[in-house]
């Protein structure tokens, strides 16, 4: 028996769904949150469990004790289902335009901002969705099974079980199983960042308005934390020393396969490909051999004569470029746990603030503050740009581009109420687990790959690359981006929203 009732949570789980009537109150899907006009009375005996969004209380010329339908914050599906889109995006034609895909070491590029911007959304969800806690022990449990849950995900789609869409199969030699990935970092990122709110949380707490720095004092206990949390990442990525180191190529793709190497490094402070403190505590925690096989900085000028897109290694190319690197790995990501604490500020500004203007005042000097910090950083030298250590600099950068987009959808969505132009990212935001397994994945895509002619290549999809796309014209790079956009992203926009409109929705 399926469960009734209000989607929650950061993602959504492929285990579960539930139909709602569209007209149904419940019917938020993912992530639903207070209307903007409405977020400063809440009715006390309607606070929702601790996973759920508030539902807002009638404003003061309605009649009686009757809540009004509750809102949702529109920009944030939105800015979800951007983010999601931008996946599919950098995923698929990244390849052929490495402008969007990852930057191979320092550097930002679109791509890059991926990430932090998923965590700085699920930040931003959690004081929402924990804005009443009667329970803290049944907080924290669901709170831990929704982590239980994301992490089972990740190992599923990212460890390397799932071979799609390429290749035809599955099953994974669990000598070289990944550990981390994408979920699982947001997995972590959200088990903390939840935990600091239930346990620093006021039961009583008041949702009066708030002045702007106020809620810097109320929430003091979060900025400590992450400035614990920078003061760790910063100790052992500068301080720990980085002795020499060897692998052997493990990958059978990789025309060197089961050749040894070894890696010179004995140095401490180094933020180089090869000698980085994050890749040593990882080579050491997790094991060579469950690491990413195909990091980007094999695209880079050392590593390759066709940077910065993917070709042969160079003749000269150093030892490193043929090793493994997690770009998710447990140094990177407790540094990760930043993007979504200054997500969840800007949650806590979303219901302390009672304005429009206040609240975008907030956003959009944070933003613009830790843009410019981030920048300063980087080019002063000081603290390079790079996603794949997940630098403070990186995590400043990123965190003010986010709250500045956010702002910006804020502005034409819930101000101006222009809401008809984003609706495919709106409904893609709305059932954001779905369209990540089954577009980003590419679990969609290998089943249709499953359905071919005379040879596994001989299937539809390559059909409509070729034909319909590359071949119109007349060229790989622009037959692949529109290929991307229009045959996945406007798709699953299109099939969102028809679920939406069915009022079916995938949960964890």
């Amino acid at each position: 028996m399926h469960k009734f009732s209000k989607l929650t949570g950061p993602v959504a789980s492929l285990t579960a769904f539930r139909l709602l009537p569209r007209s149904s109150p419940l019917n938020l899907g993912y992530f639903a949150v207070a209307g903007p006009q409405e977020m400063a009375e809440i009715k006390a005996q309607a606070a929702p469990r601790h996973h759920e969004l508030p539902l807002v209380m009638p404003d003061a010329g309605a009649s009686g004790d009757k809540p009004r339908k509750p809102k949702r914050v529109a920009s944030l599906d939105i800015f979800r289902g951007l983010t999601v889109a931008l996946m599919i995006l950098v995923d698929d034609a990244g390849g052929e335009w490495p402008m969007i895909g990852h930057a191979p070491w320092n550097g930002c590029n679109l791509a890059d901002f991926v990430m932090p911007f998923f965590l700085f959304i699920v930040g931003m969800a959690i004081p929402l969705a924990l804005k009443r806690i009667p329970d803290r022990f049944a907080a924290i449990k669901k709170v831990i099974l929704r982590t239980l849950k994301l992490l089972f995900w990740g190992l599923l789609l990212q460890g390397g079980y799932s071979h799609a869409p390429d290749k035809l199969s599955y099953g994974v030699d669990m000598k070289m199983i990944r550990w981390c990935g994408i979920l699982q970092r947001i997995a972590l990122a959200y088990l903390v960042v939840a935990l600091v709110e239930i346990f620093t949380k006021n039961p009583q707490e008041n949702y009066e308005s708030s002045s702007l720095f106020s809620i810097f004092r109320k929430y003091c206990w979060h900025w400590l934390f992450g400035a614990c949390v920078v003061t760790v990442y910063l100790a052992i990525l500068y301080g720990i020393y980085v002795p020499d180191w060897q692998f052997t190529v493990q990958d059978r793709d990789n025309p060197n396969y089961g050749k040894f190497f070894r890696v010179t490094c004995g140095t401490r402070g180094n933020l180089d490909p090869p000698c980085n403190a994050v890749g040593y505590v990882d080579r050491e925690v997790l094991g060579i051999n469950h690491m990413y096989q195909h990091p980007a900085w094999k695209r880079s000028k050392d590593c390759t004569v066709n940077s910065p897109y993917e070709g042969p290694m160079r003749n000269d190319a150093p030892a490193w470029c043929y090793a493994p690197f997690e770009p998710e790995g447990i140094l990177s990501s407790i540094s990760a746990i930043l993007s979504a604490i200054i997500g969840v500020h800007c949650g806590h500004v979303l219901l302390h603030l009672e304005n429009h203007s206040t609240r975008l005042k907030h956003w959009v000097l944070m933003g613009l503050s830790l843009l410019i910090l981030g920048i300063i950083l980087h080019f002063t030298h000081a603290i390079p740009l790079n996603k794949q250590l997940y630098t403070l600099s990186y995590v400043c950068v990123t965190a003010g581009a986010a709250a500045l987009v956010f702002s910006a959808f804020y502005v034409l969505v819930d101000v101006w109420g222009l809401h008809l132009p984003f609706l495919p990212l709106k409904w893609i935001g709305m059932n954001a687990m779905l369209v990540y397994v089954m577009a980003a994945e590419g679990i969609f895509a290998a089943f249709i790959n499953g359905w071919y002619y005379d040879d596994p290549r001989n299937n539809l999809v390559h059909w409509i690359q070729k034909h319909v796309f590359i071949g119109v014209w007349h060229s790989k790079r622009v037959g692949i981006l529109l290929y991307v956009i229009f045959a996945e992203i406007l798709f699953w926009g299109v099939v969102a929203g028809i679920l939406h409109w069915l009022g079916i929705y995938w949960k964890l």
